[in-house]
């Protein structure tokens, strides 16, 4: 189980020069053309328009059209095939490689062994290994977001019964829906949650028969971390909280509000280690909280006169306090369940 970076308001520039702090030892030192874009790869289980996945490759596309650098990518890669994307990258000359390795840890270690000369920088579960220098971790510690959009559903859910549908149970995921049950509940304390995952991460269909069957149990709000979960909310005439991107020009009178991610910190931080000749192993989780500029809650839009007043009042002194580092919203990996 992933543990949460440290919580010390480390910034872009100190991430970077706590590298030298650890000496020349196991560092990625890059060649000295290091003027000329960095050759990036990305390796994907599924479609770039995922919600996860998406956030990655549009960061990605922003850096390629800055020039920093050259971006190719796979998607759609089966977890057994991705050790072979990963080698066929590295042999290509690829100088940085981005991805999700949650269900092929250990061989996508194996492979960033096998090419030291490499920067990863893959999505995962564990925490990143000295002994692989070459080998970062990231994931999406969106929970101060996800907390907010919790405040708004514990005021607009009016029968007080809400159905959360995930993907699989694990942290990246565990941690938000903890952080939402946590933002409802401080508005309406004897909230209940149906909580269920698909066991995919991609499977529309799935997530919304799941979804209908949450609505004939009661549930008159849904949180979509997963696509089709507002599509059974919208058929139903019921409101839903959105997770990653924002969804709500698709849905403008269901998806009240969303919790964002933004991978661009994320990825910035590793193109300035990879060009100062710095990247090592270390867990660019950090870059994904919201002070960092990681994450953020999606504006209401079409709802903005629909939130109370006073939800929108204690959103907004929650989000400057999180900022500020005044309020933090607990990290909690362990299995959500149902009410």
């Amino acid at each position: 189980m992933s543990q949460p970076p440290a919580r010390t308001g480390l910034s872009r520039r100190a991430f970077v020069s706590s590298a030298l702090a650890l000496g020349a030892a196991g560092v990625l030192v890059r060649p000295a053309a290091a003027a000329d874009p960095i050759k990036v790869a990305g390796v994907y289980t599924v479609p770039v328009e995922q919600q996860w996945v998406s956030r990655i490759h549009i960061a990605a596309e922003a850096a390629a059209a800055a020039g920093q650098i050259t971006y190719t990518f796979s998607e759609n890669v089966a977890n057994t095939d991705y050790p072979r994307v990963m080698r066929e990258y590295a042999e290509s000359g690829i100088e940085l490689m981005i991805g999700e390795v949650f269900a092929v840890e250990a061989e996508a270690r194996e492979v960033a062994a096998d090419y030291p000369e490499v920067a990863f920088l893959m999505g995962s579960s564990f925490l990143e290994d000295p002994s692989l220098p070459n080998f970062a971790v990231f994931d999406n510690y969106i929970q101060d977001a996800a907390y907010l959009t919790g405040l708004i559903a514990g005021a607009m859910s009016e029968a007080g019964n809400i159905g959360m549908v995930g993907g699989f149970p694990i942290p990246e995921v565990n941690r938000l829906m903890h952080a939402f049950m946590a933002g409802a509940r401080e508005i309406n304390p004897d909230v209940t949650f149906q909580v269920s995952f698909i066991g995919s991460w991609f499977d529309p269909p799935k997530a919304k028969e799941t979804a209908f069957a949450m609505i004939e149990n009661g549930a008159d709000l849904l949180y979509a971390e997963r696509f089709g979960v507002s599509d059974a909310a919208q058929e139903r005439g019921l409101l839903a909280i959105g997770n990653v991107i924002d969804t709500q020009a698709d849905y403008p009178d269901t998806v009240v509000a969303s919790a964002l991610w933004h991978f661009e910190p994320t990825l910035q931080a590793a193109i300035a280690a990879v060009n100062a000749g710095e990247f090592e192993a270390a867990n660019y989780g950090v870059f994904s909280y919201m002070r960092e500029g990681g994450s953020s809650l999606a504006p209401l839009g079409t709802f903005e006169d629909k939130v109370p007043a006073e939800i929108k009042t204690l959103v907004q002194e929650r989000q400057d306090a999180i900022k500020a580092g005044t309020f933090t919203v607990e990290i909690n990996d362990e299995e959500p369940t149902s009410s």
